[in-house]
């Protein structure tokens, strides 16, 4: 199964951003406040993007890593990651989120009916309170996604906002930043600009995570089934011999190319030259 790429930074921040812009021009024609509407949309934003990841829990997508609590959510083997085809269980995030979103919605309304706050700084709490949530999240999530220096390109994004939204929300209220203090703002957006501007990988890669005899993840790449079916064929390429050996694996077996959960599979062997053949598989 291949694994589909999800951009989410361009599903719910770009959607929530250009909504916005659209919301703007038209309140403007309109002759409305648009602070004071920003700051009566954002908990109803936030009841709207709870409800829309009950949606994730029917399409079994969007989870974290596996677990053992009793909330764990049961995920079938044709939506689990690959690496983690051998577990069962997962973080249910999208059901932390729904939470966090109903939680934070209702903290606005009681914030915005019981303390003078003046717009748009109910919706600069949304962003910032919806972004660092996502920090969290982001933490927890395995599905296929960009990563910069090991830390997926959503963690990156909701950090962002979510300083964002805390400097909206003190400009807001009255606060005047010094010039310091605009210069590293500026320096820390700019940063953050340039780390996605698509410096970072896609970690879509066919291999499989698993753990030696150490304990630690090790990676294993998996070659794919020829079109005439079966592995096993042994061919020189590009003056390297490339050997697709079947294992079978016991309990008894210790080896860094253990794939938990996995009795038989195929382990390839890429640029080893013939004398070393013999003593790799020797250490199998």
């Amino acid at each position: 199964m291949r694994p589909v790429r999800r951009l989410g930074w361009r599903h719910v921040w770009g959607g929530i951003a250009l909504g916005t812009l659209a919301g703007v021009w038209r309140l403007r024609r309109a002759g409305v406040s648009v602070t004071a509407f920003m700051d009566a949309a954002a908990p109803a934003l936030l009841v709207g993007q709870a409800i829309g990841r009950v949606g994730n829990y029917f399409n079994q997508e969007l989870f974290g890593g596996p677990t053992g609590l009793p909330w764990a959510l049961q995920i079938s083997p044709a939506h689990r990651p690959i690496g983690y085809e051998s577990f069962a269980t997962f973080h249910p995030t999208f059901l932390y989120e729904l939470v966090w979103n109903l939680a934070l919605a209702a903290f606005l309304v009681w914030l915005g009916h019981h303390r003078r706050i003046r717009p748009p700084g109910l919706f600069a709490l949304y962003v910032a309170g919806y972004s660092a949530f996502r920090i969290f999240e982001e933490s927890l999530r395995v599905d296929p996604a960009h990563h910069i220096l090991g830390l997926r390109l959503n963690f990156y994004v909701a950090a962002l906002l979510c300083l964002a939204g805390l400097l909206w929300f003190a400009r807001s209220q009255g606060w005047q930043p010094g010039r310091r203090t605009r210069r590293g703002a500026a320096l820390v957006l700019a940063g953050g600009i340039v780390l996605m501007s698509g410096c970072g990988g896609s970690r879509h890669a066919n291999t499989s995570r698993t753990r030696g005899s150490t304990g630690r993840p090790v990676a294993v790449e998996i070659p794919q089934q020829s079109e005439a079916g079966g592995f096993g064929r042994s061919y020189l390429k590009s003056g390297r011999l490339q050997l697709s050996v079947r294992l079978s694996f016991t309990s008894h077996m210790s080896t860094d190319a253990r794939v938990p959960g996995v009795s038989d599979e195929s382990i390839a062997l890429n640029a080893l030259p013939p004398a070393s053949m013999s003593s790799a598989l020797s250490k199998l």
